[in-house]
């Protein structure tokens, strides 16, 4: 996790501005690969380059949640160090460069309370006397801590331990909140309390435009405005997560009914309003799964209920199947890469 640089220790939301809080322009980022010593002093000048961010752009605006998506060696932890400003991009810019703030569980001294942690990395902020006490306890009022802040850390749960690595990052009042998977060691009620306090008080009171690098469907799903889609490097999509979910998916439906083997459906596939009907088993309570693709979207969807209605078919359920987030990132690496088709 790493944070944005302060903006004279204003909060994001006391300026007017309208400009993105983050602005990224063409970044590019390579680096050589590791040779063999005998390679190395037979051939010195034959290094060979891998990239690992190819020409990324785009803009995050202010007090979004945006994240990034991809499989292993995507290029985000390489992305999420040029806006950290921990290595520098061989080509492209970065509006409003990130500082090198690291946070992760390590950094935090387990034998302190957590007052006095955030009293000692206030003061490495140049914080002082009567600014620092009380910023030190509006931080721990944002994050929920007041209260158990004379604990130390050690006795804290994980999603305590995750508090209080935020608290310490809006010490400074930061622009931009950069986290990498912070609910991958909470378990899910946790994860799902930690997802709703970002959302209720770091975009909310504290004003902060929050980046985060995740594989969990809840949060690409359900807490990021919008999400970004690496893949060798290059960025392939970018857009709220349910649309691309819509756009990428194959418009496959299930129905629950008890007439499966009605003459409706031969009818309606004869027409060419559905396609790959598969059924399933009867269920316990005699409801049989029907799936089946819908090639003409919602609007035909609506046709083969009101189809299936109006032949007194008995319906107790007709939904479209979501694709799980692996197959939403599967579906734009496959389409989307230089090459593939668009299909």
């Amino acid at each position: 996790m790493t944070l944005a640089a302060p903006a004279n220790l204003r909060p994001v939301s006391s300026m007017s501005s309208p400009e993105p809080a983050l602005r990224l322009h063409d970044l590019s980022k390579r680096f050589k690969v590791r040779r063999s010593l005998r390679e190395t002093l037979l051939h010195p000048k034959d290094a060979t380059f891998v990239h690992a961010v190819q020409h990324v752009s785009c803009e995050v605006q202010t007090g979004e949640f945006f994240g990034l998506l991809g499989p292993n060696g995507a290029g985000k932890t390489t992305l999420f160090k040029m806006l950290a400003t921990l290595t520098s991009p061989d080509e492209g810019t970065v509006r409003r460069m990130i500082a090198p703030v690291a946070a992760d569980e390590r950094g935090l001294h387990w034998r302190l309370s957590a007052l006095e942690n955030l009293r000692l990395f206030a003061t490495l902020y140049s914080l002082r006397g009567s600014e620092l006490e009380a910023r030190v306890d509006e931080v721990l009022g944002v994050v929920g801590l007041r209260g158990a802040e004379r604990r130390t850390v050690g006795t804290y749960s994980s999603g305590m331990r995750q508090r209080l690595l935020i608290a310490r990052a809006l010490l400074i009042r930061p622009r931009v909140l950069l986290l990498d998977e912070p609910t991958r060691s909470l378990d899910p009620v946790s994860a799902r309390d930690f997802r709703q306090f970002l959302r209720a008080e770091v975009a909310g009171p504290a004003g902060c435009t929050v980046v985060l690098a995740t594989h969990s469907p809840e949060e690409a799903l359900e807490l990021c405005d919008r999400v970004a889609v690496l893949n060798k490097g290059r960025l392939l999509a970018v857009g709220p997560a349910r649309a691309l979910e819509r756009q990428y998916s194959d418009e496959r439906y299930h129905v629950r009914t008890r007439n499966a083997g009605h003459q409706v459906f031969r009818e309606l596939e004869a027409r060419g309003m559905i396609e790959r009907v598969t059924i399933g088993d009867v269920d316990v309570d005699g409801w049989t799964s029907v799936e089946c693709h819908v090639p003409g979207g919602a609007d035909e969807a609506a046709q083969v209920l009101a189809a299936l209605a109006g032949a007194g078919v008995s319906v107790a359920g007709f939904d479209r199947l979501e694709l799980s987030l692996a197959d939403l990132i599967e579906r734009i690496v496959r389409t989307r890469e230089p090459g593939a088709s668009d299909a």
